[in-house]
C-alpha cells in the first residue's frame, strides 16, 4: 500500500500567501472491511472475485495557523487552482485555531466530490501519482487557503 506526503507552506499558495503557518500531510492507502455489494462503487472485480474496498487514511498537522474553516483535496498541479475532489476537515463557520494540532480519517469512495464524485480512491490514488492532487487550508483571513502543498510519493 502505498504513502503519499505534502508539505504545506504559505508559498505555495497561487498567489502565495505570507503567513507563518506551516503544516503536513501523510497518506495512506488501505484496504476497508468485507466487500460490500450495495452502492459502494470502491470496489472493482479482479479474477478471483471481488477486491475489498480501498480507502485513503490521513493525518493532517497544522502549525500556527488561525481561525481554519476548512481543508481539502483539490485537483490541480503546481501553480494551479483546481476543485475541490476531498474534503479532510470542516466547514466551521468560526474556523479553529492550531497551535500544533492533528486532524486524522480516513476517506473512502463515497467521499469524493467535485469531478471525482462517483469515481473511486483508486481514481484518487492514481491522480495523486501523477502529481495532481495538493492539500489546501482554508481560514477566515485566507478563505481561498492560507497554506498548501502538493501530494507526491
Amino acid at each position: 500500500m502505498a504513502t503519499f506526503r505534502a508539505f504545506l507552506r504559505g508559498s505555495n499558495e497561487v498567489p502565495p500567501v505570507m503567513t507563518n503557518a506551516s503544516g503536513t500531510a501523510v497518506f495512506r492507502e488501505v484496504r476497508l472491511g468485507p466487500p460490500f455489494f450495495g452502492n459502494e462503487q470502491s470496489e472493482e472485480m479482479n479474477g478471483r472475485g471481488w477486491r475489498r474496498r480501498l480507502g485513503l487514511r490521513f493525518r493532517l498537522r497544522l502549525f500556527n495557523i488561525r481561525r481554519v474553516t476548512e481543508a481539502h483535496i483539490h485537483l490541480g498541479r503546481p501553480g494551479q487552482n483546481g476543485p475541490v475532489v476531498a474534503t479532510l476537515f470542516g466547514p466551521n463557520r468560526e474556523g479553529v485555531t492550531f497551535r500544533n494540532g492533528t486532524i486524522t480519517g480516513t476517506l473512502r469512495g463515497r467521499d469524493l466530490e467535485g469531478p471525482l464524485a462517483g469515481s473511486t480512491i483508486a481514481r484518487l490514488v492514481r491522480e495523486i501519482e501523477r502529481g495532481n492532487a495538493y492539500v489546501n487550508v482554508h481560514t477566515r483571513r485566507n478563505p481561498d487557503g492560507e497554506i498548501r502543498g502538493q501530494i507526491h510519493d
